[in-house]
C-alpha cells in the first residue's frame, strides 16, 4: 500500500510539472492547468504529512551530503540540516525542558506512549515561547514547524505506523536536536537514566543509546552508526557510574564509534559563523568559513571543510596525512605567545586538556529546597493598619495544652518573652501609625485645591 501511495504521488507531481510546462509554452490556459492539477490531487490518497516529510527528505538529498566521505561529518550535516528546517536549533535546551515539563511529560514513565496530538502540544508550547523571546522579524511559523517536526519524529520512532511515540524517545530527540551545550544535554539525560543515589541504571542507558542512535538511522546513516548490545556494554566498567563518569565518556574525542557524530554535530553549530582569513589550498578560496583543517606534515597547508570532507587535495598533500581540526583562528603573534608560554611552563599539568575543559559536578544528586517553611511577605494593609496582637491568642493556645513537662517549658518561655514581644509590637504600632499619618497628609495635600494669589 505504501508503494502504491508513493507511485500515485509521483504521478501527481509529474502531471503537475507537465501542466506547468504546457502553460509556459501557451498550449494550456491557467484555469485548465489548475483544474487538471486539482483533479490529480483528489485522486491521490497520500496524506499531507507524508508529502511534507517526503519533500523535506528530497531537499536534504538536494544538498548533496552523500558525497562526504566521512560518515561522522555526513551524519552531522544531515541532522544539522533538519535542525534548521524545523527551527529546533533556535530553541535552547532549558526552554525545551520547560516545554516538556509544562505538558506533564516529566511525570510519565519511560515506556509511556504519546499520541501525535500530545506531541504537537509539546512542540506548540516550545515554538510559541520562542516567538515570545525573539523579535517579530525573527518569528518562526509555528504551525509549519510543529507539523514538520512531528512528522519527522513519528517517522523516525514509529516505524510500525502505530500512531504513538514513546515519551522517553521524545525527550531524547528534542533534547539533542535543540541548541545549547552538549554537557547540559547529557546532564539532563543522566537525570532520566539514573537512580536516586546518582548512579547510572544500565538498562535505562541501553534504552537511551538505542533511542539516540535512531537519529542517524532517520537520515539513512543507520549502517554507519547502529546500536548493538556488545557496544553498549563497552561504554562503562562494572563500578557505579556517576554523572562525571558519564560525561567524560560521552564527550570524549574521539569517543565510541557509534557516537562520533554527536560531538561533531554540536561543534558544527558553534563554528558556522567562524571565518579564518586563510586560503584553502584545494579550492583556492581566500577565506575559510566553518571548520579549518591544517596538515601536520605539510607546511602551512590548510583545507576548508568542503574540500576536506570530500577528499579534495592539491600538490604533494595526500588524504593519508594527519590533519588537525581548528574551530577558531589565531594570528601569528598569538601563536608565538602561546608557544613561549608552553616553553616556560616547566611543570606539566596533571589533567589533560579535555578534562580541564569538562566541569566537575557533585556525584550525588543535591536535595531540593523545602519551600514550605518560608514566611510570606507582610501585606501592606497589615503595615498600615498595624499588626494584630496575637500574644493573647498564643497564650490561650498554650494554656489549653495538657499538663506535661514540655507544656510547662512553653508556658515559661511565653511569660518571659511577653515583655520583649510587647516592646516589638509597640515599635511596629508606632511605625505603622507614622506611615499612615504620612499617607493621610499626602492625600490631604493632593485633594486640597490651590487658591489663586
Amino acid at each position: 500500500m505504501e508503494t502504491l501511495d508513493v507511485n500515485e504521488h509521483r504521478f501527481a507531481s509529474v502531471i503537475s510539472d507537465i501542466n506547468k510546462e504546457l502553460q509556459t509554452k501557451g498550449y494550456l490556459s491557467e484555469d485548465e492547468a489548475v483544474g487538471s492539477s486539482m483533479a490529480v490531487e483528489m485522486t491521490c490518497p497520500v496524506p499531507k504529512a507524508k508529502v511534507q516529510l517526503r519533500q523535506l527528505m528530497s531537499e536534504m538529498r538536494a544538498q548533496n551530503y552523500d558525497v562526504i566521505i566521512f560518515a561522522t561529518y555526513r551524519t552531522a550535516c544531515k541532522l544539522r540540516f533538519l535542525q534548521k528546517q524545523t527551527h529546533l536549533h533556535q530553541i535552547d535546551i532549558w526552554n525545551m525542558i520547560e516545554a516538556v515539563r509544562e505538558n506533564g511529560l516529566h511525570v510519565l514513565e519511560p515506556g509511556a506512549e504519546l499520541e501525535a496530538d500530545r506531541l504537537e502540544h509539546v512542540l506548540t508550547t516550545a515554538f510559541s515561547q520562542l516567538n515570545k523571546r525573539v523579535p517579530l522579524t525573527q518569528a518562526v511559523p509555528v504551525d509549519r514547524c510543529v507539523a514538520l517536526t512531528t512528522n519527522w519524529l513519528m517517522s523516525a520512532y514509529d516505524r510500525e505506523s502505530t500512531g504513538h511515540i514513546r515519551a522517553f524517545a521524545v525527550k531524547v530527540a528534542l533534547a539533542h536536536l535543540s541548541s545549547g551545550k552538549l554537557v547540559d544535554k547529557l546532564r539532563y539525560m543522566f537525570t532520566l537514566i539514573s537512580d536516586t543515589t546518582g548512579h547510572l541504571i544500565r538498562a535505562k542507558f541501553d534504552e537511551y543509546l538505542r533511542d539516540l542512535l535512531m537519529l542517524p538511522a532517520a537520515v539513512y546513516e543507520g549502517t554507519s552508526f547502529r546500536y548493538t548490545e556488545e557496544a553498549s556494554r563497552t561504554f562503562f566498567d562494572t563500578k557505579p557510574v556517576t554523572v562525571n563518569d558519564f560525561l567524560s565518556v560521552m564527550t570524549a574525542i574521539p569517543g565510541r564509534q557509534c557516537l562520533m557524530w554527536l560531538p561533531a554535530l554540536n561543534r558544527m553549530a558553534h563554528v558556522e559563523n567562524v571565518v579564518h582569513p586563510v586560503q584553502c589550498e584545494a579550492c583556492r578560496r581566500s577565506s575559510i568559513a566553518g571548520f579549518r583543517y591544517k596538515c601536520r606534515r605539510c607546511c602551512n597547508y590548510n583545507l576548508c571543510q568542503d574540500c576536506f570532507w570530500r577528499g579534495r587535495v592539491s600538490g604533494n598533500h595526500s588524504n593519508d596525512h594527519d590533519m588537525k581540526e581548528h574551530t577558531s583562528f589565531r594570528s601569528g603573534s598569538k601563536q608565538i605567545g602561546r608557544s613561549i608560554k608552553k616553553s616556560l611552563d616547566c611543570v606539566p599539568s596533571s589533567k589533560s586538556h579535555g578534562d580541564s575543559q569538562l566541569p566537575h559536578f557533585p556525584d550525588k544528586p543535591q536535595k531540593t529546597l523545602d519551600m514550605s517553611f518560608i514566611v510570606p511577605p507582610t501585606p501592606a494593609s497589615v503595615l498600615l493598619n498595624g499588626p494584630k496582637d496575637h500574644s493573647s491568642t498564643h497564650s490561650l493556645e498554650i494554656a489549653s495544652l495538657p499538663q506535661s513537662p514540655q507544656t510547662r517549658g512553653l508556658r515559661k518561655r511565653a511569660v518571659s518573652g511577653g515583655t520583649e514581644s510587647s516592646h516589638i509590637d509597640d515599635e511596629h504600632r508606632l511605625i505603622a501609625r507614622y506611615a499612615a499619618r504620612l499617607a493621610a497628609d499626602e492625600n490631604k495635600a493632593v485633594s486640597t485645591p490651590r487658591v489663586a494669589g
